[in-house]
């Protein structure tokens, strides 16, 4: 029986995580900043939690909260797929939220994003809304979204998913 590595998330530490943070979102996110709900994130300004295995970074989740008691995840990224790092980080994320009184985590992904989909309903997430045409909009703001995405799907709408805890 094969044996999943051990996994420790934390904050990031010093400065060569925050550097491996930074290199990520601009491979993963084409650059620094994103775009959820009409809404300009930068990097700098969100809680951020790095997935290590052996002490090197496999993956990473930036998260904020919000005035209305809940906590928008922003991004989980996986550098090493099928170990359990993206599970792993959702927890964390979701153990650091009950711990400042979150009352729910929400996300929005893009509608091609089918991965994704089946990741956030299989751990209890829900779909709560679709806005149709909401990523056209965002492409204005921010040009390097792609218009194509996943499985060639052309990329237009925001779909809302959340998680009472």
């Amino acid at each position: 029986m094969k044996q999943e590595p051990a996994i420790q998330v934390s904050p990031p530490c010093g400065p060569s995580d925050g550097q491996w943070l930074t290199t990520l979102w601009h491979s993963e996110w084409m650059g620094e900043t994103m775009v959820s709900r009409g809404h300009i994130y930068h990097l700098q300004d969100l809680m951020a939690l790095v997935a290590k295995i052996d002490e090197k970074p496999v993956g990473a989740a930036t998260y904020r909260l919000n005035d209305a008691g809940g906590c928008e995840l922003l991004s989980i990224n996986a550098a090493v797929a099928g170990v359990g790092v993206g599970t792993r980080l959702l927890e964390a994320v979701e153990e650091d939220c009950r711990r400042l009184g979150c009352g729910r985590v929400w996300l929005i992904t893009s509608n091609d994003n089918l991965e994704a989909l089946r990741f956030y309903q299989r751990r209890g997430y829900r779909i709560i809304a679709v806005y149709p045409g909401a990523i056209d909009e965002a492409r204005q703001t921010k040009p390097t979204i792609p218009v194509i995405g996943n499985f060639g799907i052309g990329v237009h709408d925001e779909i809302e998913l959340e998680k009472v805890l």
